[in-house]
């Protein structure tokens, strides 16, 4: 099983935001980031085949720019498990109802992401695995993923995703040449 983590995308500054912090929307900026950090993760070759959101509204915007150049077929499924406030054991549970050879890319929060990272490849939750906006990373196992048990495949800020895209943007232009 691999799950891939992404954290939302750039957001309005909360002191600039008047609504409730669920309804919290992306910048432009936040959604354009969000393309090219999504066409780094088509560069990598990720598949998922399920993909999960937080339900908070700058997490669900950034699922959708993700399923538009990730994986269009597949539907957008909200989990509170990836809200704000969630425990990391609580989407643990939900990724052992899965197959086994699901790739899941779930879209949240900090510190949770970070969070789920350490209690998968570390057993314990720390503070050392923080993710920058649009940033990412690929853990995986043999079979379900597993408290401390899980591997480390690649983890990328979202600058080193926007540079995949355009080694493969060139690439691409020089094979057409």
């Amino acid at each position: 099983m691999e799950c891939i983590l992404i954290r939302h995308g750039i957001a309005v500054e909360r002191d600039e935001w008047e609504g409730t912090e669920e309804n919290r929307p992306l910048t432009d900026r936040g959604k354009k980031r969000v393309r090219q950090a999504a066409a780094g993760l088509v560069a990598l070759g990720c598949k998922p085949t399920h993909l999960f959101t937080s339900p908070f509204v700058r997490a669900y915007d950034t699922a959708r720019v993700l399923r538009a150049e990730l994986c269009p077929t597949l539907k957008v499924e909200t989990r509170e498990e990836l809200a704000v406030g969630a425990k990391p054991d609580q989407l643990v549970s939900v990724l052992h109802t899965l197959p086994l050879d699901a790739v899941v890319l779930c879209v949240g929060h900090e510190p949770f992401l970070g969070e789920l990272v350490s209690l998968l490849l570390c057993g314990k939750m720390l503070e050392n695995f923080p993710f920058k906006k649009a940033g990412a990373a690929c853990m995986e196992a043999e079979g379900r993923l597993r408290v401390g048990q899980c591997r480390l495949c690649w983890w990328f800020p979202p600058m080193q995703l926007r540079v995949l895209r355009k080694r493969a943007r060139m690439k691409r232009q020089g094979e057409q040449s």
